[in-house]
């Protein structure tokens, strides 16, 4: 088998996702595995052993570009793929299978991809995880007929390389002196997905206070929050916090995360990142759900409020009163944080 994936084009579900190559390649061992997506995921791809070959998607998300779309296609003819699984729902991404004539193109059923699929999956609403719904495409469509029907989920692992973790550590002037928690205090789906400041700030606190040093990981964007974050820290103890976000490559974060004890972080990419390293991880639902996207880590402690509007999976806050993660105390995770220490 020669595989080709059309990858998600969102950190956390590019990492979820490899628990379909894992899937993949326990049915068959010599298949080859390429996955098309986005330049910045590339680091992520690089470090799941399963993957061969990280093909750039050039082509924007959201776009729709039928003449590149083809183009694309008509150059991958020559890799004579023998499977393709389409993995977002979009119409768009299933052309570039069809355009490559890969005989088998497997996905879920979504924008009209009858012709484009010759391969549809239509019971999708039967696997409650998105984890679950990834790996019931490596098997046959007669054996998928909900998350019962699954063996036991391979949890996505990325590769840890010790040699960069300590680079990275010794060029951001970093040290393992105290054990480390790691804060993702960001989330790029919107605001309803971001715990308060000030609430990450007071476990920080507190964690320094009782002999942890604090990680702040992020992208450029979240700078303005992780510095937010660190200001918050009296003077005496700020000296324990070291600011990362924007100043680190996402695959030495992948090196860095794994380096910590314990990571605090909202429903984001980082919070799959750190999962699959093996971290223990404190999960922060707003107005997402544990129950469609949880990080997939052997100890895990998610705190959630259970007010009636909770989960709408929306941006942001429809009522504009964000109660779900402002009425989520600091108190519920430094008693996940004492929970998972002990």
């Amino acid at each position: 088998m020669k595989i080709l994936i059309i990858g998600p084009s969102w950190v956390g579900d590019m990492v979820m996702s490899q628990s379909l190559y894992i899937s993949l390649k326990q049915q068959h061992p010599d298949a080859t595995i390429d996955v098309m997506a986005p330049a910045w995921c590339r680091p992520i791809l690089e470090r799941m052993p399963e993957v061969d070959n990280a093909i750039e998607m050039p082509i924007g998300h959201g776009e729709f570009n039928l003449k590149g779309r083809y183009k694309i296609g008509k150059a991958l003819r020559e890799e004579q793929y023998t499977h393709a699984f389409v993995l977002p729902n979009s119409a768009k991404s299933a052309l570039i299978p069809l355009f490559a004539r890969i005989p088998s193109r497997t996905g879920w059923k979504g924008e009209s991809r009858y012709g484009l699929l010759n391969d549809i999956r239509t019971n999708k609403k039967s696997f409650g995880l998105m984890v679950e719904r990834y790996c019931a495409l490596a098997y046959e469509k007669h054996a998928m007929h909900d998350s019962s029907s699954l063996s036991a989920i391979p949890h996505p692992k990325l590769t840890v390389k010790s040699e960069s973790q300590l680079h990275s550590i010794k060029t951001l002037g970093l040290n393992q002196q105290r054990p480390i928690i790691g804060m993702c205090p960001g989330a790029e789906f919107g605001p309803a997905k971001r715990w308060p400041d000030k609430y990450f700030a007071q476990v920080a606190t507190e964690a320094i206070q009782k002999g942890y040093q604090v990680w702040l990981f992020g992208s450029n964007k979240d700078q303005a929050v992780t510095e937010d974050i660190q200001q918050q820290i009296t003077p005496e103890l700020r000296q324990h916090c070291f600011n990362l976000a924007g100043q680190t490559q996402l695959v030495e974060a992948v090196d860095l995360l794994a380096s910590c004890e314990i990571v605090i972080s909202n429903d984001s990419g980082l919070m799959h990142i750190a999962a699959a390293v093996g971290t223990k991880i404190i999960a922060v639902y707003g107005s997402t759900s544990p129950d469609y996207t949880p990080p997939l880590s052997q100890q895990v402690e998610i705190v959630h409020t259970d007010i009636s509007c909770r989960p709408c999976f929306k941006r942001e806050c429809p009522y504009g009163h964000l109660k779900c993660l402002n009425d989520l105390p600091p108190s519920r995770v430094i008693e996940a944080v004492e929970k998972l220490s002990s």
